[in-house]
């Protein structure tokens, strides 16, 4: 995974203490064909601890299409927002982007109040993108590569307890792995409503297991759980 870790300036993420109306959004600026995709709202940890609690969350451009664009809306400014691109030249659509985008989010702030944000992805066609890097000379070292892959599954919460599983092939291993709590609702949820999820993560061998219980307050929301596994040594 050659990547590089972009400022949350490139985002120009819309920073408000509530939500700004998602047609406020600027993920197609500038690009004479865009599909828009938004996600869900996505529970930022509100821990006070350091190294502060971070959640990752990646949202995909439909297929066909490669990332020309990326927004967010906050619910608080001291979301401290980014994503994850790719080493290259030009910095460029199908360079620097793929289809899908890995968003990291952390609080930064000391008064939170259930943080959330919502990613947005302006999407253009894959002809048109980049041919990735190319070298001036050759290097004693090694080019950039891609040595890892990002396996995700987000699975529909329920009141209750719910499981989501996701593992590394046979020929790969473990390198890291996420989970992150989303709402797929119009406004920014709730602090009850995120309240009554809570979700914790185990790592054994090449698998990933979230494990969530929900209250009642989901029900008629949908709500989802994603979890995530960067894996390397595959062939």
């Amino acid at each position: 995974m050659r990547r590089v870790f972009l400022a949350a300036a490139l985002l120009a993420a819309v920073a408000g203490m509530g939500a700004a109306p998602a047609d406020a959004t600027n993920e197609c600026r500038g690009l004479p064909v865009c599909v828009r995709v938004a996600g869900p709202w996505v529970v930022v940890p509100a821990g006070l601890t350091t190294p502060r609690p971070r959640v990752d969350f990646q949202l995909s451009c439909p297929r066909g299409y490669v990332i020309g664009g990326l927004d967010a809306e906050l619910t608080d400014r001291a979301i401290d927002i980014a994503f994850l691109g790719k080493l290259g030249s030009p910095v460029n659509p199908g360079v620097t982007t793929s289809r899908s985008a890995l968003f990291r989010a952390t609080y930064s702030g000391n008064a939170p109040q259930g943080p959330s944000f919502r990613p947005h992805l302006g999407c253009l066609p894959s002809s048109g993108g980049g041919s990735g890097p190319v070298p001036r000379r050759m290097l004693a070292a090694f080019q950039p590569g891609e040595p890892t892959i990002t396996r995700v599954r987000t699975v529909r919460l329920r009141a209750g307890r719910v499981r989501a599983l996701v593992e590394c092939a046979r020929s790969e291993h473990l390198i890291s792995a996420w989970h992150a709590v989303a709402f797929y609702t119009q406004a920014a949820p709730s602090q009850p409503l995120i309240q009554g999820v809570s979700a914790t993560r185990s790592i054994q061998g090449r698998r990933v297991r979230a494990t969530v219980r929900s209250t009642a307050a989901v029900q008629g929301v949908r709500a989802v759980v994603q979890v995530g596994a960067v894996c390397g040594g595959g062939s």
